[in-house]
């Protein structure tokens, strides 16, 4: 038996994380309410809310509503900004000894090569590109819905940053392994899958959807099995580690990941329901490969017994 399960996991360019456990962009906002409740040493890597040029109010209220195991939020990726994120909660998120991955987002290929370089500064370990956003000089496709476009963003964000950069795709696609094989090519290091699934909600009595903005995303463990198929399918097409995404709850759905071919988790949904559970599933996950004579994250990552 194993005395210590090793955790570590290199995801590339030097982006090495202590245990394979982040939080997923949106449900941690910058890390200092959870900081109150959590030791935020103990991650793998802390993932910011999705950050734009100029700060961005969101969407109307509602913004969340519950549906059957998970919720739909239509928050509108707010967020203050760029500079005032490197300017008041950057500084606070490096007096951790944990990787700082930003998310970031933009309406147009120009905004996203601005804010890599904007985020190319010490403190911060790599970039996590958020592509569910419609390019409105293309007539409102969204990046990550078509591969010759992904690629040509991507490689113009790859020429302004040297940090990791991470592609975070949506599920939202006829073949997202193309779009996963053409991040690779032009760049990307790492991928994440999955975002959200379009959903929405309806209040029979009033006869109105119940968000503000009528639609948004659903999250949460009702799509854990179409983020494990997507893992799965994209670890087998691409060489460059897979972020999984989409339903964790638990150390046993974080394993599932990793067998079905990530090499690190998020955790999303699951800490508005139970804000404690990331040492939880980091503990579980080391003490399954000591259960099982395991030495190592890698030995298990996309090791699936088909």
């Amino acid at each position: 038996m194993v005395k210590q399960a090793h955790l570590a996991v290199d995801l590339g360019r030097g982006l090495v994380l202590k245990n394979p456990v982040m939080n997923a962009s949106g449900t941690f906002a910058y890390g200092e309410e959870f900081s109150k409740i959590l030791d935020l040493n103990i991650m793998g890597g802390i993932v910011t809310k999705g950050l734009s040029i100029n700060p961005k109010e969101g969407n109307p209220t509602p913004r969340v509503a519950e549906a059957a195991s998970g919720m739909v939020n239509a928050i509108g990726l707010e967020n203050v900004g760029v500079e005032k994120f490197l300017k008041e909660k950057l500084p606070f998120l490096k007096g951790f000894n944990t990787p700082v991955i930003v998310n970031f987002f933009g309406n147009s290929e120009e905004e996203y090569v601005l804010m890599a370089e904007r985020l190319s500064v010490e403190g911060i370990a790599a970039l996590e590109m958020n592509v569910s956003c419609p390019n409105v000089k293309k007539g409102g496709i969204q990046f990550g819905r078509d591969p010759e476009v992904l690629g040509e963003l991507v490689s113009s964000v790859r020429k302004k940053t040297d940090k990791p950069l991470i592609v975070k795709l949506s599920p939202m696609s006829s073949d997202i392994c193309r779009l996963a094989a053409s991040a690779q090519e032009a760049g990307a290091d790492a991928l994440t899958c999955i975002n959200t699934i379009p959903a929405m909600v309806i209040d029979e009595e009033t006869r109105r959807p119940v968000l503000g903005n009528i639609t948004g995303g659903l999250s949460g463990p009702a799509i854990k099995p179409v983020a494990l198929k997507i893992v799965w399918d994209v670890s087998r097409h691409v060489d460059i580690p897979v972020i999984g995404a989409g339903g964790i709850a638990s150390c046993k759905d974080a394993i599932q990941f990793l067998l079905a071919g990530a090499s690190a988790v998020q955790v999303g949904t699951q800490l508005l329901v139970e804000p404690f559970c990331l040492p939880d599933i980091i503990e579980g996950i080391s003490g399954y490969l000591s259960d099982h004579g395991i030495r190592g994250i890698k030995e298990i990552c996309g090791k699936l017994e088909v």
